[in-house]
């Protein structure tokens, strides 16, 4: 295996640090409610599907976390790749795995950071005016 080998997999058991780790290293973490663990460790507890990317020598670079009910939908809450590693296909193919994972028929979907648009559009990924966000706290 070459050094720059990515390593993917479904790991339904991924530490909250591991986790907050890789938010941190990717930018994500500003978005995140990271400074509140037992709330991070029900996101990751609560989550359908948790596919992740490590690099040759184990450490996470890449994380693909989704909320799914693998039968009609699928909401893809989380994706972040160490800005390290970025530029390298990581997260498309964290997102190809994902859409894998949940199978045929499953309308996959997720909100994009500001920032992060333009990776969405050359990814392939469709934008829809019809995304709707409750606003007011219930």
């Amino acid at each position: 295996m070459s050094a720059d080998a990515i390593l993917y997999a479904v790991e339904p058991d991924l530490t909250a640090d591991s986790f907050i780790d890789v938010l941190h290293r990717s930018g994500l973490a500003e978005r995140r409610p990271v400074a509140d663990r037992p709330r991070v460790e029900a996101m990751l507890r609560n989550a359908g599907l948790i596919v992740t990317a490590r690099n040759a020598a184990g450490e996470l670079v890449g994380v693909a976390r989704s909320v799914t009910d693998f039968a009609f939908c699928c909401y893809l809450s989380d994706l972040a790749v160490d800005r390290a590693c970025q530029g390298r296909g990581i997260g498309k193919e964290l997102m190809r795995r994902t859409r894998a994972e949940v199978g045929e028929g499953v309308t996959c979907l997720l909100l994009s950071a500001p920032k992060a648009v333009t990776f969405y559009e050359a990814a392939g990924m469709e934008r829809h005016a019809q995304a709707f966000l409750f606003t007011e706290k219930p």
